[in-house]
């Protein structure tokens, strides 16, 4: 089996985006919030069957890890409440999308974080999520502000309550920024990699994983600059008298396969132990074209994992689907085993 552990709902009805348009200026003009949408189970069916169902079976995947667009979390908008409603809304179509396609996306969550407000007040949603909808994971934003970087770091005491409930429910956190609030930092050629990269970092300096030792975290898009730059962080790591990286992130910080290039997925899986990288492609995503030099979709990812010669077939198979298994253990039960 083949496990996408990154996808996000990037066709859904237009409407939901009209309608978060249309909520955050009532919000900006001091207006009434518009009604929420409702989405009939052919509507949702129109916007999968022609785009990531069908590229699903010309890819050779099998099952997407689903969760709102990132794009659109806009936790900088509006207030608490609203990020709240609108959240609900967002995470409410992803279990619809998991109910009609049940063998093909499993959910995973948008928290209902706003800038200033404590992770605390993101406990309630992410559990009715995982023990109500049967989503496997959540999406955690570490900036909140839309670039501004004004709060805390990942690591703070104040997201210690989050965690204890990502440890109870047993379910790791994508890394995962939202929209830039300054057109100067494009959101997913720079605004995207620097939150993976301060992420990381941020993990680093920590002992986070002392205190949470089954906590885990997924490290999108390759990872940003990590892998490039490992030697960077490993120096870093003995200057800072940090535990050895390979150490550090054993069984708590994984990284996917959102890389369009072979070579930098070649180097990504030569560089980041096997047992840490966890197969994925964000489509339908950030890069939707062509690759003029090689005739396939940039984010048609499995076709570099495929090609890497210094593999094994068991190295191959944990990221195609054995460390999704072991991140996500609530997987095997949404899949019916």
């Amino acid at each position: 089996m083949i496990i996408d552990c990154h996808g996000h709902y990037t066709t859904a009805p237009l409407k939901l985006r009209e309608f978060r348009k249309a909520q955050v200026a009532a919000f900006d003009k001091g207006g009434m919030e518009p009604d929420e949408p409702t989405f009939s189970d052919d509507e949702v069916r129109e916007t999968l069957v022609d785009a990531q169902l069908k590229l699903q079976k010309e890819r050779g995947t099998d099952v997407t890890i689903f969760s709102p667009i990132a794009g659109l979390m806009g936790h900088h908008l509006g207030d608490e409440a609203m990020s709240g409603r609108w959240s609900r809304l967002s995470n409410n179509l992803i279990h619809q999308v998991c109910r009609l396609f049940p063998e093909s996306f499993v959910g995973v969550c948008q928290l209902p974080q706003s800038p200033g407000a404590p992770a605390s007040n993101c406990v309630a949603e992410l559990e009715r999520c995982v023990t109500e909808l049967g989503f496997i994971g959540c999406n955690l934003n570490p900036d909140p502000s839309g670039g501004h970087w004004q709060g805390p770091a990942l690591t703070d005491r104040s997201f210690y309550p989050l965690y204890e409930k990502m440890v109870e429910l047993d379910v790791p956190a994508m890394v995962h920024v939202s929209s830039s609030c300054t057109d100067a930092v494009h959101h997913t050629g720079a605004h995207y990699l620097a939150g993976d990269t301060i992420a990381f970092m941020q993990f680093l300096q920590s002992d986070i994983f002392k205190d949470f030792p089954t906590l885990r975290f997924i490290i999108p898009h390759g990872g940003g600059a990590v892998p490039y730059h490992w030697g960077r962080y490993r120096g870093l790591a003995y200057d800072l008298k940090r535990p050895p990286l390979a150490e550090m992130i054993r069984n708590n910080v994984f990284f996917d396969t959102c890389v369009y290039h072979y070579p930098g997925v070649e180097l990504l899986t030569s560089v980041i132990p096997v047992d840490n990288v966890l197969f994925a492609s964000e489509m339908i995503g950030a890069v939707r074209c062509v690759d003029p030099d090689t005739g396939h979709y940039f984010d048609d990812t499995k076709r570099y994992v495929d090609q890497l010669k210094h593999l094994s077939d068991e190295d191959r198979s944990k990221i195609f689907e054995g460390n999704a298994r072991k991140v996500f253990p609530r997987l095997n039960k949404a899949l019916g085993h």
